[in-house]
């Protein structure tokens, strides 16, 4: 498995380097850096600090995703769903939680809260242009390729 060295600065000297779960774990854990238990009211947001800014390298960018025992068992996850974190941001990275149930829930100090993905993505020039390349496929939608 490869690995590459991402820079990271505390903001917070209480905050917590991430860390992966196994081996092979995709997505490394980033964990809440509060003082004290923060409660969620049903259907509520709050941006949950991590204490941690990251020096992404350029042509990465840093995804934030829904922790799936948090997110299943406790109906706590990320409330953009996926949040991006791009090579140039330099500030704190914060996870907008939401509370998907109708019970208060609670988060402790250093639990972990959603996990954290660095991936390559494409760049784009958008091209306008009158016509697409056909495909099998074509224009058919949701659904579309389960019916057969």
């Amino acid at each position: 498995m490869n690995s590459e060295k991402v820079n990271v600065k505390k903001v917070n000297v209480k905050a917590k380097i991430p860390t992966y779960g196994t081996q092979y774990a995709a997505g490394a854990d980033l964990y809440a850096c509060i003082e004290e238990s923060l409660s969620f009211n049903p259907h509520e947001t709050k941006l949950v600090p991590t204490g941690l800014s990251f020096e992404i390298p350029s042509g990465y960018a840093g995804f934030i995703y829904a922790r799936s025992g948090l997110a299943s068992k406790r109906h706590l996850a990320p409330a953009n769903k996926v949040g991006v974190v791009d090579s140039d941001y330099r500030g704190e990275v914060m996870v907008a939680l939401h509370n998907h149930s109708n019970e208060t829930q609670t988060i402790e100090p250093e639990e972990r809260i959603a996990q954290f993905v660095i991936a390559p993505y494409l760049k784009a020039e958008f091209n306008l242009v009158e016509e697409l390349d056909e495909t099998t496929r074509g224009s058919g939608g949701f659904g579309s390729t389960g019916t057969k």
